[in-house]
């Protein structure tokens, strides 16, 4: 299994816990939210992953950039999820948003180191 099949197993176990437990606490629509707020997070480590994975023998102008691209689709993801919040905010509960967000994104960010070796 590959480093980044190994992120997307994981990143679909965290995403299948946090739902549950939005489910289970407040219902669909918080089922709803946390999956728009850990899609948008999940979906950006994958790709900083992706990006950053090819180049962590190379030399350090290439592992630089790499890792500063990955850098700038994390702040978009951000950037994403906040206009999310915003335009939803009717629709779908701010704070589980948020939620599903920090929650996929900070437990990736950890576990981040595992699946660049």
């Amino acid at each position: 299994m590959t480093a980044v099949q190994r992120l997307v197993s994981a990143g679909a176990l965290i995403e299948a816990v946090i739902g549950a437990l939005a489910f289970a606490m407040a219902g669909p629509v918080a089922l709803a939210a946390t999956l728009a707020g850990s899609g948008i997070a999940f979906g950006a480590q994958v790709a900083a992953v992706a990006l950053l994975r090819p180049a962590m023998q190379a030399r350090t102008p290439q592992f630089t950039q790499r890792w500063a691209l990955g850098m700038a689709i994390r702040f978009g993801s951000f950037l994403a999820g906040a206009a999310v919040i915003v335009a939803a905010q009717t629709l779908l509960p701010p704070g589980w948003v948020a939620a599903g967000y920090l929650g996929m994104m900070l437990v990736l960010l950890f576990l981040e180191t595992r699946f660049l070796t």
